[in-house]
This record gives C-alpha cells, sequence and structure tokens, in this order.
C-alpha cells in the first residue's frame, strides 16, 4: 500500500470568495484531482466543527442502544434509504459477503412546495434524541450548499456554465449516512467493513471518520490510504458524474478495511453525504467529452432509473 500523498488538500474559500486568480487555480487543482485520482481533501465547507461533533456523539448514542432498539427505526420497502438499515444487509456490488456494519440515512426535506416532495419517503426521527435529528439537518444542509459550489468548480472545469448543476440538484435525492462499523469479535468471513466499491451518486462529502481504513485504488493498482489533514474533509467522484463526463472524472475504487487484530474491539464511525440529483435528470455523456479518442463509453439513462438499478445490485432494492 502506498503512503505518499496523492490526495491534493484544497480550500473552498479559494472559490467562494477569493480573487478571480484563487478562483481558477481551485477550479484546476479541484478538476484535475477529479480527473487523475478521484479524490480531494477541502477546507472551509459550510458546515461547523460543533455539528460535526454533536452529530456524531448523537449518533454513537443511537448505535450503543440494543438491537431491539434500533430495529424500531427500520422501514420495510424503503431500500434503507430512510431511517436504520441493521447489520449485514448491504454488500458491495458484486460481492456475495455483506459488510460489516450497520447505517442510518436521512434524505432531502422539501420546504418550498416542489412537487418532487411527493417522490420522497419523510424522514425517520428518533423522539427520545431530538439532537440527532436537528444535527442531522443541519449537517444535511450543510453538505448539500458545499457540494453545491463544488459541482459549480467542475462546471466550470468542464467548459459549462457555472450554474450547470444548480437546478439539477435542487431537492435533489441526497441522502446522509451515518455508519457503524461495529467491534470485529470473530474472524470474518472473508468480508472486510466495507468491501472495494465506487459510489452512485454526482460527489461524496465525508466527514473525517473516528478511526482508520479509508483506502482507494490507484491506477497502477495500489491501495493507498486516505487520510484528510485536519480541519478538510474527503470528496470524491461518484458514478453519475462519472457517467456524465463519459470517463474524463473517474469514480475511483475505494474500500474500508479491517485494522489491526489488537484494534478489532474499536469500532468506526463514518458519516458521508451522498450528493444526488433530482431523478429526471438525463446522465447522458455530455457531448464536450465525447470525441475520436474517448468514443461514447455509455448509453442514455435517468439519474432515477440508474440508482435503482444501483440499488439492486448492493441488495437494497429487490427486484
Amino acid at each position: 500500500m502506498s503512503t505518499t500523498s496523492l490526495v491534493p488538500a484544497l480550500d473552498l474559500a479559494h472559490f467562494i470568495s477569493g480573487n478571480p486568480d484563487q478562483k481558477k487555480q481551485f477550479v484546476r487543482d479541484l478538476g484535475n484531482a477529479f480527473s487523475n485520482v478521484g479524490f480531494a481533501c477541502v477546507k472551509n465547507i459550510a458546515v461547523t466543527t460543533s455539528t460535526i461533533d454533536s452529530f456524531y456523539n448523537s449518533v454513537r448514542d443511537f448505535f450503543n442502544q440494543p438491537t431491539e432498539y434500533k430495529k424500531k427505526f427500520e422501514v420495510p420497502g424503503l431500500a434503507g434509504q430512510r431511517g436504520y438499515t441493521s447489520f449485514g444487509k448491504e454488500q458491495a456490488k458484486g460481492s456475495e459477503v455483506p459488510d460489516l456494519k450497520e447505517f442510518w440515512q436521512i434524505g432531502q426535506t422539501v420546504e418550498d412546495g416542489d412537487p418532487i416532495k411527493n417522490q420522497y419517503p419523510d424522514n425517520v426521527s428518533i423522539d427520545d434524541n431530538p439532537g440527532f435529528n436537528q444535527y442531522g439537518r443541519d449537517l444535511y444542509k450543510g453538505f448539500e450548499e458545499s457540494g453545491k459550489y463544488l459541482l459549480r468548480a467542475i462546471a466550470l472545469y468542464l467548459n459549462l456554465d457555472e450554474f450547470y448543476f444548480d437546478d439539477k440538484i435542487h431537492n435533489g435525492n441526497s441522502i446522509l449516512r451515518a455508519i457503524h462499523y461495529p467491534p470485529i469479535t470473530q474472524e470474518p468471513k472473508s468480508a472486510i467493513r466495507a468491501e472495494a466499491h465506487e459510489d452512485i451518486n454526482l460527489i461524496t462529502l465525508l466527514v473525517g471518520a473516528s478511526a482508520e481504513g479509508l483506502q482507494l485504488l490507484t491506477m497502477d493498482n495500489q491501495w493507498h490510504e486516505v487520510v484528510a489533514p485536519e480541519g478538510h474533509i474527503v470528496i470524491n467522484v461518484g458514478d453519475m458524474l462519472q457517467r456524465l463526463t463519459n470517463n474524463r472524472m473517474v469514480s475511483t475504487t475505494h474500500r474500508v478495511v479491517n485494522p489491526p487484530k489488537e484494534k478489532w474491539m474499536n469500532p468506526r464511525f463514518s458519516i458521508p453525504f451522498f450528493l444526488h440529483p433530482r431523478s429526471d435528470m438525463d446522465l447522458t455523456c455530455l457531448s464536450s467529452c465525447v470525441d475520436e479518442k474517448h468514443p461514447l463509453a455509455y448509453s442514455p439513462i435517468t439519474a432515477g432509473d440508474y440508482l435503482n438499478e444501483r440499488l439492486i445490485e448492493i441488495g437494497l432494492l429487490k427486484k
């Protein structure tokens, strides 16, 4: 496994409030990172450290509850898209063994009368842990705001209008996921905490996990540990953005490995935000990304249809 740094550290403030030269440099740096490695670390996002810490504490409190309590918040028929999903329900595409995790998902809250609200199930609330509900909503909105600016930078890098993605992600089908990887109590049956996979969405924003383990697969087929500098979060490309850009942006394979055996009893918590567009977004490859050297790699599909295909592949949605 490589130990040298290949994931650049960037400052979102240079795009939002910096001078024109700083903005252009951020666009170049983020675009190059997404084109070459698929990952970047970014600081000065629209989320406070206190909100992150408060949600982490609420998440730990919830996952430390007995299984019988947690299962009260598992809703059949929602493919894990809201509320609690119990241990062993999700697996990586192509894997025959479930990941060693349980999780909670928070989805979009539509507040402007947009009829798309009818497409989304209500979020699940925990009455006896109100902080969990509020901090989760605050974190969701902060990630959504930060993701908007990151996609504006990507639009400029792709020579699109800066606001190309704005209407496509407004009230989009994004998901905030709180993941708990419990202590490992016996030799796993070939499974690791999260098998090698790629994300489904446009981009993922990941708050630093409570323990090491995140690795990405480099183009020379080496696993590389991803550790964000203090004050940064990890950003990576999802399959939808790779598909839209005809592979110009790289949805890099990544995984969460088990710790050394002496650390098996340490749980791991992680909070990714999967930024999804509205389900009717057309993921047809951008014509500017298709040429003789880069022939069309994907057939047309909407974001909603693609999401459903992938949820079936990872075992959350039944055919």
